[in-house]
């Protein structure tokens, strides 16, 4: 499963593949997907690697093979989240996660905002049309609260797996060593546990695979901590 963007890199690098023998490079991906930086492109470039899409190959410029497509590439729509709204304009915030007031009590019932990386950042956000029960206890008292399906497996070693529910309590504040929603750079969102130091914000993964990703104090905003947890068998 892609994310929009995701799917519109792989769709433009295979287009100039097939017509140049060569892929694009960062910037003429940058300027395809109208980022604002080529950090965003790194970070889908990793994320098609690691979900087997493409492989990169070391000591060559330019060195990317595409390795399968999505069925039908030119009909494949994205499924991260049912009913999602068109993607915004790269350069347009992202809209805020939004929960819901809620009161302790047996069960609650939450808006599912959609799916969140625990891997590397994806598109996550959503409309809430879906909802999920989940048990009073797990709230914090009357704040607002949503759901989020955890994609990945960078936060297995903090019990988070692939599939699981996360119940999210909506804030913009975070102490370091919480597992939170985090939004980088305006358009993409990832559950990691934050670590802030001076005006730096590391946000680290719980699987020795992942690497801890750094930040400047204005490229990620928080936008939840992360409460509770349901899984399925």
């Amino acid at each position: 499963m892609l994310t929009k963007k995701q799917k519109d890199l792989l769709e433009f690098i295979h287009q100039r593949v097939q017509r140049d023998g060569v892929p694009p490079s960062f910037d003429e991906m940058k300027e395809a997907l109208d980022l604002r930086s080529k950090s965003g492109i790194h970070r889908l470039i990793t994320a098609l690697e690691e979900r087997g899409f493409i492989r990169r190959m070391a000591h060559r410029a330019r060195a990317i093979e595409i390795v399968k497509l999505p069925d039908a590439m030119g009909g494949f729509v994205p499924q991260v989240i049912e009913g999602d709204k068109p993607a915004a304009p790269a350069h347009a915030p992202a809209p805020a996660l939004k929960g819901i007031p809620v009161e302790r009590g047996d069960v609650a019932e939450l808006p599912l905002m959609g799916r969140i990386a625990a891997g590397v950042p994806i598109e996550a956000i959503g409309d809430g049309d879906t909802s999920v029960a989940v048990p009073g206890m797990m709230l914090r008292g009357r704040g607002n609260h949503y759901a989020l399906e955890v994609r990945g497996d960078s936060m297995i070693e903090a019990g988070i797996n692939d599939g699981d529910l996360v119940i999210i309590l909506e804030t913009e504040d975070a102490k370091n060593g919480d597992i939170v929603v985090a939004q980088v750079e305006g358009y993409e969102a990832t559950l990691k546990t934050y670590r802030k130091s001076g005006s730096s914000i590391a946000l680290e993964a719980a699987n020795p695979a992942y690497e801890t990703r750094v930040f400047r104090e204005g490229q990620v905003e928080v936008q939840g901590r992360l409460v509770g947890l349901i899984r399925s068998y």
